[in-house]
């Protein structure tokens, strides 16, 4: 959530739909002095593959309404913000915005597929997939991903 509200608070305070991507930079990095350009850049790459920013023409246009989010006093975002998610939670967060329902619900959902048809011997990576399934979510381009933290996983 941090990642959209941090996104969000260039337009806001600048009260512009359309900023260049020197002003996003320059907001995030010199005016707030939240992050130095570099990660200010990898900011806004994070936001364009999580879909939360459109960047073209040196322009960035945010893909969702900043008016709808609120910049809390003194926010500064943490430094995971530049780190990715995992497939695991991008895919919970997945399953609740197409059901409507919140994610620590998909969460509990998870639980019965693991422990109840499964006795134990499934792992959430796959339970997660199997609910992404149930929900007509679609979770392919997360495969790689999945069985490579599995594989992580199995190797620590």
């Amino acid at each position: 959530m941090s990642l959209r509200i941090a996104i969000a608070a260039p337009f806001k305070h600048m009260r512009k739909e359309r900023l260049q991507k020197s002003e996003f930079i320059f907001y995030i990095a010199i005016d707030r002095k939240w992050m130095n350009k570099e990660q200010a850049n990898q900011l806004l790459e994070r936001a364009r593959e999580a879909g939360l920013v459109e960047v073209s023409g040196g322009s960035v246009t945010p893909l969702y309404d900043v008016a709808e989010v609120t910049v809390p006093l003194g926010f500064k975002p943490e430094s995971e913000i530049l780190e990715e998610e995992s497939p695991y939670e991008e895919l919970i967060a997945r399953i609740a915005a197409a059901t409507g329902t919140p994610q620590n619900q998909v969460v509990a959902e998870l639980n019965p597929i693991i422990t109840d048809r499964f006795d134990g011997n499934l792992r959430v990576e796959a339970a997660v997939v199997l609910l992404a399934k149930k929900h007509n979510v679609p979770f392919e381009d997360k495969l790689d991903a999945l069985t490579r933290s599995v594989l992580e996983k199995k190797g620590s």
